[in-house]
């Protein structure tokens, strides 16, 4: 595993990173439009500077309530060459970690509803899952993403 360079973000109090190369933009959680009928995870939609972006919700695909936090932000980045925003409850801080800070995911955490959790850094005492862009959206989600994108 290799240094890297992380968008650290906050999910309840759990701290989960993406590799900032991969993230398009950081962005406030507002002016989201409802899709009714859309898959579960997906919020809704946005209009990004001229580019129709569906908004997913972290929370729901990792089992958790959602939550209307005023400090709510969308992460947006490519997932399978679909352009998503991730709703997170805040982003916390960008953050170089070095090769001996990051261990694999423990064999018995992974399985099929786990492939987006790459690898775990344990920065300063405490550990963050650092996450796959790719392996967030199951198929069904991206094609359900991809539909949005089309129809609008």
């Amino acid at each position: 595993m290799e240094a890297t360079q992380q968008v650290i973000f906050k999910l309840g109090e759990e701290e989960y990173g993406f590799d900032i190369m991969l993230v398009n933009a950081i962005e406030t959680y507002n002016g989201i439009v409802p899709v009714p009928n859309a898959s579960e995870h997906i919020l809704g939609i946005i209009n990004l500077r001229g580019d129709v972006i569906p908004v997913f919700s972290l929370r729901k695909k990792f089992g958790m309530p959602e939550a209307d936090l005023a400090t709510s932000q969308l992460i947006v980045t490519k997932s399978n060459d679909i352009m998503v925003a991730f709703k997170v409850d805040a982003v916390k801080e960008i953050i170089g970690i070095e090769a001996q800070e990051l261990s694999p995911m423990p064999q018995i955490v992974k399985n099929e509803k786990t492939t987006y959790a790459k690898c775990v850094a344990n920065k300063d005492g405490h550990m963050i899952i650092l996450l796959d862009h790719d392996g967030i959206l199951n198929s069904k989600e991206q094609s359900d993403a991809q539909a949005l994108i089309k129809n609008r």
